[in-house]
């Protein structure tokens, strides 16, 4: 059926409940070769030698007490409540935080209340450090309510910061 050419054809994002799957990881030693009876164009310097020659870590990149899992804590302790002067880390805001074999880092989080002024913004903050993060492909954040904030979810070191102990 032929469609006028005023009519444009739009793809429909992907419904919450579907499962997206993210393409792999482009890989140096997955590049094809140039044909056989063709020579590829010589370069004068190559800056790439160095990197080519480097191979990725064997093992898993992710996972719990992995280096990358504590290289996002860390990024997410450089951030500070604007009301209180202690890390949204050590503030007891993270919950959880995830790193796959894929370098995809999964932050559970949540706020003092429903109505923290920076309940719109916080997230957004926390998504963009995270998938900052050298090594991180991509992050999301899970925003949760349930369990619910409460001052015993402070480190020791913010409670002593805010002069609670």
């Amino acid at each position: 059926m032929n469609k006028p050419s005023d009519e444009k054809e739009f793809v429909a994002a992907p419904a919450p409940n579907d499962e997206v799957v993210k393409p792999p990881r482009a890989r140096v030693s997955d590049a094809i070769d140039p044909d056989e009876g063709s020579e590829p164009p010589k370069r004068e310097r190559d800056y790439l030698e160095g990197f080519l020659a480097a191979k990725p870590a064997d093992g898993p990149v992710g996972g719990a007490g992995s280096e990358l899992q504590q290289a996002v804590i860390d990024a997410l302790k450089e951030i500070y409540d604007p009301e209180i002067p202690v890390n949204i880390y050590d503030l007891g805001l993270i919950y959880g935080v995830e790193v796959d074999d894929e370098a995809d880092a999964t932050v559970t989080m949540t706020l003092t209340t429903p109505h923290c002024p920076v309940a719109e913004t916080m997230p957004g903050e926390v998504e963009l450090r995270a998938s900052s993060v050298p090594g991180i492909r991509d992050a999301e954040v899970n925003l949760v309510w349930d369990p619910p904030w409460s001052p015993e979810k402070m480190s020791d070191e913010a409670r002593l910061e805010l002069g609670m102990l």
